[in-house]
């Protein structure tokens, strides 16, 4: 799959994107804008579209990393126990300051998202029997832990609803000024592709590493910080998206290979193609009411997840 077909694909279904929604605004209005008209880009659809396209492209690319340094196809934020860890952490912060500002907030899901993904693994460090699908079901499990944690908490402290509301992934609520948390990620990304060259050497064994004179231990800290914020600033700005950092990887490991370098801009850009798709799906489906992009990414992903996982002997998965 050529570079530059993703992109056109990603191009035309952005401006798609654009002219969907229940207030009408045309491409033939683009010259003749009313003030409402306007507002409704500038406020509602631009954000919206920018913040697809970033959660998209670095949920991807944390996932192609967390397979890479993990050694296995079907680690992700969401089989790791990342994407739970750092909800946990954002019902911390809603318990131990109910005003908190974002950063706080981003800073507090950020430390337990890292502080979860570290305990997977460490706990994948010990496992014996390292089979592909068993780890993410380790990984699950240990999810399932935290999920359970962070509930007993939220009933204790009436947080049920609030802890609920970041579970749903949702663009709708997505206006200028509450996505901006966002643009974390940028600065994430870039050096994710300083370091991808040494990423795809430490995915190769600590021994191996050690060999080449890498220092094994700080490349695995930096992919694993690097995973854990776009997370945190994900579930923070958007809520939960499933099965994205698992599929997209995997798809383009498919019909690209194993050098992450190569690797990373295909994964990020298939990423935000996938969510944008999913999420004009899930606005025109029903319409004019939507559906939550973490239902529709849900859906479509884990039957992606599942054809994979049938199918991973003849991808080498």
């Amino acid at each position: 799959m050529k570079l530059r077909y993703l992109i056109i694909a990603l191009i035309i279904s952005s401006i798609t994107s654009i002219f969907i929604g229940v207030s009408d605004v045309y491409p033939t209005d683009l010259f003749s804008l009313t003030e409402d008209q306007k507002e409704i880009l500038l406020i509602s659809r631009l954000p919206r579209l920018v913040s697809i396209l970033i959660a998209g492209a670095s949920m991807s690319i944390a996932g192609l990393i967390m397979q890479q340094l993990s050694k296995n196809k079907f680690v992700s934020p969401t089989t790791a126990g990342t994407l739970d860890s750092a909800r946990f952490g954002v019902l911390i912060s809603l318990m131990l300051f109910t005003s908190a500002s974002p950063l706080i907030k981003i800073s507090i899901s950020f430390a337990f998202a890292l502080l979860g993904t570290f305990i997977f693994m460490k706990i994948l460090e010990n496992i014996q029997f390292k089979d592909p699908v068993f780890i993410p079901l380790v990984g699950l499990m240990f999810g399932s832990i935290i999920q359970s944690l962070a509930t007993f908490f939220a009933y204790k402290n009436d947080l049920i609803q609030n802890m609920t509301s970041w579970m749903q992934g949702d663009f709708s609520m997505i206006m200028s000024g509450n996505y901006e948390l966002l643009f974390v990620s940028i600065p994430t990304l870039i050096i994710a592709y300083v370091f991808a060259n040494k990423f795809t050497i430490a995915g190769m064994g600590e021994e191996f590493s050690k060999n080449l004179g890498l220092n094994y231990r700080q490349v695995v800290n930096t992919g694993l910080i690097i995973s854990a914020l776009v997370t945190a600033s994900v579930v923070l700005s958007v809520g939960v998206i499933p099965f994205l950092g698992l599929i997209i990887p995997n798809i383009v490991t498919i019909y690209q290979g194993d050098h992450l370098k190569n690797n990373l801009l295909h994964t990020a850009v298939l990423g935000a193609l996938f969510v944008l798709i999913c999420d004009i799906i899930g606005r025109i489906i029903i319409y004019p009411y939507e559906i939550p992009i973490n239902l529709t990414v849900g859906v479509i992903g884990s039957g992606i997840f599942l054809y994979l996982l049938l199918r991973r002997k003849r991808y080498g998965l």
